[in-house]
Formats: structure tokens, sequence, C-alpha cells
């Protein structure tokens, strides 16, 4: 099918791809020409604006935006609004925090334009591995839109969770609990590197991998960081947070859930910001590995 996309950073180049691989005609649009000269030369369709990326698009309309949470999205749902019909399907694929995907659901529906909030896990091996797709709204928005679901997940990747703002709460749970695990796996590497018995910790990371309970893909991305740099030297231990770790601990507050591990990890991104120890560099190299952020070196 095809379909416009509004945003092509790291993930949403890379999802271009994809769904051009998947055999999907991709409209794309970004701040700057060169991304979007860059999807033109992998099969991409360039367009010169919001009205254009519209314009090139059959009705009934399909856009997914991957912008950054909070005003970017509102601007550029703004922008695209008065190209776009009822009948049209808006996706947001970014981290918006559920509340307002819910409002633009609410908004969107007086114009006849169906939106579906879609949390998307993957990060950058997303293009090879394919993401985690997690999709609040409508049912036939999503079926209408379920090939090109088909095409960016993996076998069994994707999931109608359920109505508006459902894909954002899910995303937004998940990455909470991503901060609690990163935070498990750098408190106990750290231990073990202050243990008397010059441990190598790459290959304890390697071996936790194989039959252990504690395996998972965040601990391959352990492993993979502690390769290239066993003490991690040459990264700053400075853990940026996203907003939804704080989100999470706001809805477990709202519901009278206690997260105390949740919390606490967020808490300890907060002290990384202020103190440089191996714990922080190991929770900074992470989401690097599987998210491509900036780290800060020193």
């Amino acid at each position: 099918m095809r379909l416009g996309l509004i945003g092509l950073g790291k993930m949403g180049a890379a999802m271009a791809e994809r769904m051009l691989r998947g055999g999907h005609e991709v409209v794309v649009f970004a701040r700057t020409a060169e991304s979007v000269r860059q999807a033109e030369a992998k099969g991409a369709i360039g367009a010169g604006g919001v009205a254009d990326l519209a314009r090139k698009l059959a009705p009934p309309r399909a856009v997914w935006l991957m912008v950054p949470a909070g005003d970017p999205v509102a601007q550029v749902i703004q922008d695209l609004l008065p190209h776009l019909q009822a009948g049209d399907v808006l996706v947001d694929g970014g981290n918006s925090y559920y509340k307002d995907s819910l409002a633009r659901h609410q908004s969107l529906k007086q114009a006849g334009i169906r939106f579906l909030d879609v949390g998307t896990s993957g990060g950058v091996w997303g293009l090879k591995d394919g993401y985690c797709l997690m999709i609040g709204g409508e049912p036939d928005a999503f079926m209408e839109l379920e090939p090109v679901f088909a095409t960016l997940a993996p076998p069994g990747g994707y999931l109608h969770v359920g109505g508006p703002g459902s894909g954002h709460m899910v995303k937004m749970v998940h990455n909470g609990i991503e901060y609690g695990m990163m935070q498990a796996y750098a408190e106990g590497l750290d231990i073990l590197k202050a243990s008397p018995y010059g441990l190598d910790l790459r290959q304890i990371a390697g071996l936790w991998n194989r039959g252990s309970v504690v395996r998972s893909w965040l601990l391959e991305l352990a492993e993979s960081a502690l390769a290239g740099d066993p003490n991690l030297d040459k990264v700053q231990g400075y853990v940026s947070d996203s907003g939804e770790g704080r989100w999470t601990i706001l809805e477990a507050m709202e519901r009278d859930v206690p997260a105390p591990v949740i919390t606490l990890s967020l808490f300890e991104r907060f002290h990384s910001r202020r103190t440089d120890s191996f714990a922080a560099r190991m929770l900074a190299a992470l989401r690097n590995q599987f998210g491509g952020h900036a780290v800060k070196t020193r």
C-alpha cells in the first residue's frame, strides 16, 4: 500500500526503508532536505512539505508521524490537518504521552480523521530485526493498516492492544520496565567490577545469555558495549531520560500501584547527572547500543 511518513530520524528513516523493502510505496517528508534525498535514493517518494505529501496520497490517506513527542507532534498535526479529509488515518508512532494521544483521537474524530497511537520499540536495530508495535485505536483503522504493521514487525511482533491511547500506555509502561531492567544490570555488573577477581565482564554478560534466567537482548547489548570498551572509559556516566519513566511513575501514583524499582531507577538517572560511576556509564552505553542515543564522551 502507499502511505506517508513524516520524520526521518534514526527510527523514521529505518522504518521507511523496511516498508520499502516490504513492497510498500512510501511518501516521505522531513525537516531536512538531505534526509528526504537519502530516503529517495532507497526508493521513497519525496515531498516538499505536508501539503505536497497529502497530494501524493490517494484518499483514504494513511500518514505516519515519527517526530518527537509533545509540541512537535502537535505542530505537525496542526500543519497537516487542513490537507486531510474524513476517512484518512493518522498514526503517531513516537513516544507520546497516552493522555495526549487520547485527546488527539477525540479532537481528530470531530473532523472524521481516524487516529492510531502506535508504541514502537526496536531502536536502531529495527531495520534488521523488526519493530515491536503496540497499537491503540479503532479496529477498522488498525485492520486497514495491518499490512504495514506486518511488514514492520517480526512474526508475532504487533498487536492491537485496545482503544485510543492504549498503544502509548503500553509503550510507556514498557519503557518504565526497561528503566528497571537496565538499572539492575548496571548495578550487578558494577558489583562484579568492584570484586577482587579481575573478572571479564564482557564474557560474563555473554555467559549469562546462554541458559541463564537473566538472559535478554539488553544483556547482549551490554556484552557488545563492553567488547569495545571494557571499562567504558570513553562513556560519561550521564544518563538522560525521555519522559516515559516519569509518566509511568505518575500513572502508578494515580492508580495507587507501588512501583519502587521503576521509581528508583529514574532517580538513579537523576543521580547520574551529578556523578560519574561505572553503573551510570553502563546505562549510558546501553541506551546508545539499543537506541542510538548520544552519549557524552570524556
